[in-house]
């Protein structure tokens, strides 16, 4: 009994410093800090081991060193535009792009976010049909291809990407493959065995337990010439095969056009960063001369927790803050910081259409408990939300005025704005941008409309149910 004693007395103690070292050293924001301290002190030994597995934040600016970064001559190039940009010489193709030269700065300065402007952009909303275009642009691949997900599970779809990698690897292809290793947790040890043999070549981003950190992108290159980035990770339930899930609608990009450079130097920081023996130069085979592919106007803006930015979050509330119409966004997690919740909540009581889609179910409890919170806040504000019932809704999509669009990696939570690697397209073009409202009205049709009536009379049980996930939200 006095062993045990002592045994739950140091751990009090040790909870005790714990707590301390989060208001003292840890300088987070106010809201995680408190949901933190919420959680050690109610729950004093399960909220200190979980402190460990969730937070761990006191060396992630040594964890990531990104080589190289200054060689990608980006910087050099963004400062070019900037200048451009405050002596009103930028030479803009279309209006539309001039409308939103504010948004263009604001990205430049805060992520270095290269603004081309002769694009074209292919919609994807359907699993198979993405990975049916990306395997064949793959089969057609003549010099390299770089391949990264957050998930790549050894099931179907995983093997079948890999077998097609290893095809090309043995043609003499380069082929590189970035996965992250929380993500892809369980994999067969042997499950690249195969293209490796061939040649490829495979590389696991901050291989260490911590929930945090995670490199959340999915980006693929081919030959410098086609690009793809959006939401669908590697797996068979990504296809709609998962019976828990249903149909899985998410979004995806296939791009041409200049904007390729940006995705390639975005994945070999990536790549460089993880690899310790098979770094990639920047050679000119990885940054061809294009052509004009369109007229799209894009940036790639990317974000994590190597920097304080939050540069997707603000690119997110610029958007929403330009609004004159409508804002339509379609989020797995509506976990919004106030900053978000403001800014949409202004542009509902600004007359502005407001509507937001979330999933019917929870791939994660506690988060879809705090995501129904969330929407509360703005049903009562007269936003309108949508329930989506045809499985489940993964994509990361924010349309505004059939002008601006985003679509890419990051959620509307704290853990996308904070702790994981994020990227995020940032469209500036008329007809992507209703394509993409067009797809979320088609969503619609297989939606349910909450209403506040309907969402004051849910039960206690679940009106507490969000007040705990609400108050730890920050730290989910």
């Amino acid at each position: 009994m006095a062993i045990s004693s002592i045994v739950f007395g140091s751990l009090l103690i040790i909870n005790i410093l714990f707590a301390v070292a989060i208001i003292f050293f840890e300088r987070q924001n106010p809201s995680a800090t408190w949901a933190w301290l919420m959680v050690l002190v109610f729950i004093p030994v399960v909220g200190f081991i979980l402190y460990l597995i969730f937070n761990q934040n006191f060396t992630k600016k040594k964890m990531f060193q990104w080589i190289d970064e200054d060689k990608t001559g980006v910087k050099k190039q963004a400062d070019h535009q900037l200048q451009l940009l405050k002596d009103n010489e930028f030479p803009f193709k279309k209006d539309i792009h001039k409308q939103y030269k504010d948004h263009i700065y604001m990205n430049l300065i805060n992520d270095r976010a290269v603004y081309t402007q002769n694009n074209d952009v292919m919609i994807f909303t359907d699993g198979r049909r993405k990975f049916d275009a990306l395997l064949a642009d793959i089969e057609r691949a003549k010099d390299h291809v770089h391949i990264q997900y957050y998930i790549i599970h050894d099931d179907g779809l995983g093997t079948e990407l890999i077998d097609t990698l290893t095809k090309k690897a043995l043609e003499g292809v380069q082929v590189r493959v970035l996965y992250d290793h929380m993500g892809s947790r369980g994999i067969s040890a042997n499950f690249y065995d195969e293209l490796k043999n061939a040649g490829g070549t495979v590389e696991v981003f901050f291989p260490h337990f911590h929930l945090n950190y995670r490199n959340h992108r999915k980006l693929a290159i081919i030959d410098g010439e086609i690009g793809y980035v959006g939401g669908f990770n590697v797996g068979d339930e990504y296809l709609g095969l998962d019976t828990k899930f249903g149909y899985w609608r998410d979004t995806h990009l296939r791009t041409k056009g200049e904007v390729i450079h940006e995705l390639q130097n975005r994945f070999i920081l990536d790549w460089n960063q993880a690899s310790k023996h098979h770094g990639i130069h920047y050679d000119k085979r990885f940054f061809p001369d294009l052509p004009e592919a369109g007229d799209v106007g894009a940036q790639i803006v990317s974000s994590g927790p190597d920097t304080e930015g939050q540069q997707i979050k603000k690119a997110y509330v610029k958007m929403i803050n330009s609004a004159k119409k409508y804002i339509y966004l379609q989020t797995p997690y509506f976990i919004p910081d106030d900053t978000v919740l403001d800014a949409l909540r202004i542009a509902v009581e600004s007359g502005v259409d407001v509507r937001i889609m979330v999933p019917d179910k929870p791939d994660h409890m506690f988060v879809y408990w705090a995501t129904l919170s969330n929407v509360g806040e703005l049903l009562k504000a007269g936003a309108k939300i949508y329930i989506y019932t045809n499985g489940f809704v993964h994509a990361k999509t924010l349309v505004v005025d059939d002008t601006i669009a985003s679509v890419g990696t990051a959620n509307i939570d704290h853990r996308s704005f904070r702790l994981n690697f994020e990227v995020n397209a940032f469209l500036y073009d008329e007809k992507t941008t209703s394509n993409l409202r067009k797809a979320f009205e088609n969503d619609i049709e297989v939606s349910r409309m909450l209403t506040y009536d309907e969402y004051q009379k849910r039960s206690m049980i679940i009106k507490i149910k969000e007040s705990i996930s609400r108050l730890i939200s920050p730290v989910l």
